[in-house]
């Protein structure tokens, strides 16, 4: 299938002939790769890095495609590709996953080389979505239009897209390699769970610099990203990273894949030594070879520069008469759609979690959807973020109450986002080989359980998050309630935790007590919002509440018996 691509979308990064002969080239050595797998003349074993390398994993019921979206952005030709993807060799639908990638969990071998032959058409690929590498860059999706906005990171993250894409220093790795970055202090790219955790800023002269946290992480062992530097400049932004990263690779334990990630190397060499050691590679590495030229920044700054707003009014009349005249869609705005820095412009979170609904799926037919809607409302392009939503960045307020109506036909307008059914949940065991119990249906349970809108809006800013194991994908370590799937003899069990937060004030949740089987811990979460309901001090969200009166209420009415 040939694919025609459409006029320059502004605020997107193109390819330029570099990059698309580069994904070619890679495309055809992976199909010699799969032949030779397919023959008979690699075994699993020999296949298995090959195919890492581009994406593929090795599921329950068969391959899993993890196809790279970098900092969560592409197009509504790319959404069109992918949908035909998805209905042609999967079932007809993809996942939108917490690294703001998207996984197809139905693929055959044979078909591998020629899904990724058609990616390569529109701009696209699976590169280093697995293996010991850098891993996709992730940031926030309102980059480059929020209010709040000090920095649009999307431009450093770009810069680190290019900088760490098959570097040869970089490509093995004790364990895979997490960069976030974000550009307001409303953290909403969760920087303090990753490997490296960039905030954007400006010093008091206007220059951009990074405040850098390392060592953050999730899984088996998790940690807070502790800061290592308040300030680096941005042309020191690439050499101060190579320092971490060979710091890393020289002393990161490479003899126990558990002990591999530089969360556990920052823990064990003690924070002091670890930024000494940094240091001392800074120091060397800090120069012309390295530094971040101005006209780079200039020339990657440019891709991203503002599409062609109109001079409208920063409030339009018909979406406030629209608002109060109809109620379905006054909830819907009050959760989905979010201030914008251009006047008379919003951005729209578009949920991909209705009740019922299996946290971050979306059909093919759904895509094209939102391709259609994103052309017409929204200069063509699409944001895909960690909590497993998309985004539309940049709608005029007058053409809200259009948008809504034509997302509610195809069941996109859940008014739940940033509330208690805005669930994030891995696809567990459901189809992941290393899961220990389903997520999805706990996922599903729990949104029919809060499914009235009213109680939702009651209950507010209350984030639920679900591990199929300890592994941690649903990011269950720093939801307000996190629940981890646990195997108890061949049962499936779900352990809570209360407080965690992935925000600049991160923070784990406490394990509440002993683990319980589904229908118990539906329950005890349900019992859990009603104390916070009963308990709570007017305005105070559920983490204040937890912090005011402590764990043990929550613990005693959680285990309650019926």
């Amino acid at each position: 299938m040939t694919y025609m691509q459409p006029r320059h979308n502004a605020g997107i990064y193109r390819y330029d002939e570099v990059d698309r002969q580069f994904v070619r080239e890679r495309v055809e050595q992976f199909r010699f790769q799969v032949e030779r797998r397919l023959k008979g003349e690699l075994s699993e074993d020999e296949f298995k890095p090959l195919r890492l390398m581009n994406g593929l994993y090795l599921q329950l019921h068969a391959y899993m495609l993890r196809i790279a979206i970098p900092y969560g952005t592409l197009t509504a030709h790319q959404m069109r590709g992918l949908s035909n993807i998805a209905r042609r060799y999967d079932k007809g639908y993809g996942h939108f996953s917490t690294r703001q990638n998207l996984q197809l969990h139905w693929i055959k071998l044979e078909d591998t080389p020629d899904i990724l032959g058609e990616l390569a058409e529109f701009d696209m690929h699976a590169i280093q979505t697995s293996g010991n590498c850098v891993r996709n860059v992730t940031t926030d999706q309102f980059a480059g239009a929020t209010p709040d906005e000090v920095v649009d990171p999307r431009v450093y993250a770009e810069v680190l897209r290019q900088w760490t894409a098959i570097h040869p220093e970089f490509s093995f790795l004790p364990r895979k390699f997490k960069i976030g970055i974000t550009g307001t202090t409303n953290d909403r790219a969760a920087v303090r769970i990753h490997d490296i955790g960039l905030v954007a800023k400006k010093n008091a002269e206007g220059r951009i610099g990074f405040e850098v946290y390392v060592g953050g992480g999730l899984g088996r062992t998790p940690f807070i990203a502790p800061k290592t530097r308040d300030w680096v400049d941005e042309e020191d932004l690439i050499a101060y990273i190579e320092a971490v990263l060979r710091v890393y690779n020289q002393a990161g334990r490479r003899d126990n894949a558990f002990k591999a990630r530089i969360k556990i190397l920052v823990h064990e060499t003690k924070l002091d030594k670890f930024i000494e050691l940094v240091e001392d590679e800074f120091a060397r590495v800090r120069g012309p070879k390295f530094r971040l030229e101005p006209e780079i920044v200039a020339s990657i700054r440019s891709h991203f520069a503002p599409p062609p707003f109109e001079e409208l009014p920063a409030v339009s009349e018909s979406y406030a008469r629209r608002r109060c005249e109809d109620p379905a869609f006054g909830a819907w705005t009050r959760t989905s759609v979010h201030p914008h820095k251009a006047p008379g412009y919003a951005s729209v979170t578009i949920s991909l979690k209705p009740t019922g609904g299996v946290p971050g799926d979306i059909s093919s037919a759904q895509m094209n959807v939102v391709a259609d809607l994103a052309e017409r409302y929204s200069f063509g392009e699409i944001r895909s973020t960690h909590e497993q939503n998309l985004v539309l960045a940049h709608v005029k307020q007058d053409d809200l109450f259009a948008l809504w109506q034509a997302l509610s036909a195809v069941g996109l307008a859940t008014a739940n986002v940033g509330l208690i059914g805005d669930i994030i949940a891995c696809p567990g065991l459901d189809y992941c080989s290393l899961a220990n119990a389903r997520s999805i249906p706990i996922a599903q349970a729990l949104s029919e359980r809060f499914a009235d809108s009213a109680r939702q809006s009651e209950i507010g800013d209350f984030k639920i998050k679900i591990s199929g194991c300890i592994n941690a994908c649903g990011h269950h370590h720093v939801g307000a309630v996190g629940i981890l799937g646990v195997d108890k003899k061949g049962e499936e069990f779900y352990q809570i935790t209360l407080g965690g937060n992935a925000e600049l004030d991160a923070s784990l949740g406490d394990i509440l007590g002993p683990a319980l089987k589904a229908d118990e811990a539906v329950d005890a979460v349900e019992r859990i919002v009603e104390l916070y309901l009963e308990r709570r001090q007017p305005g105070e969200r559920f983490l204040a509440t937890l912090a005011r009166i402590g764990q043990a209420p929550f613990k005693e009415t959680a285990y309650a018996a019926d």
